[in-house]
């Protein structure tokens, strides 16, 4: 893929919308380093897709319901609580 197919006033219009002001030589540079990525990209079009099992298995263990603290000792050790709860700081 050659350097033009990525043209500086598409460079100059994505640094517009990234709000990036580029000089001249950084647009050169970046025009070249656009094409470059464009061409990963169509190399990766061409590699072959890999079989593979389309069934999902669930890895996970089941739930499974079983004894917790009560709520007075999950309680116990915070610094600070309020009518049963855990209190943390406020977040504006």
């Amino acid at each position: 893929m050659s350097d033009d197919a990525v043209s500086p006033e598409e460079v100059r219009h994505v640094a517009e919308l990234a709000r990036i002001d580029l000089d001249d030589d950084e647009v050169d540079r970046f025009t070249g380093q656009f094409a470059d990525i464009l061409e990963y990209f169509e190399t990766l079009d061409e590699v072959p897709e890999v079989d593979r099992d389309a069934d999902l298995a669930n890895v996970m263990r089941p739930d499974e319901e079983r004894a917790s603290l009560d709520t007075e000792a999950a309680l116990r050790n915070a610094p600070e609580t309020e009518d049963g709860y855990f209190k943390g700081p406020n977040v504006s």
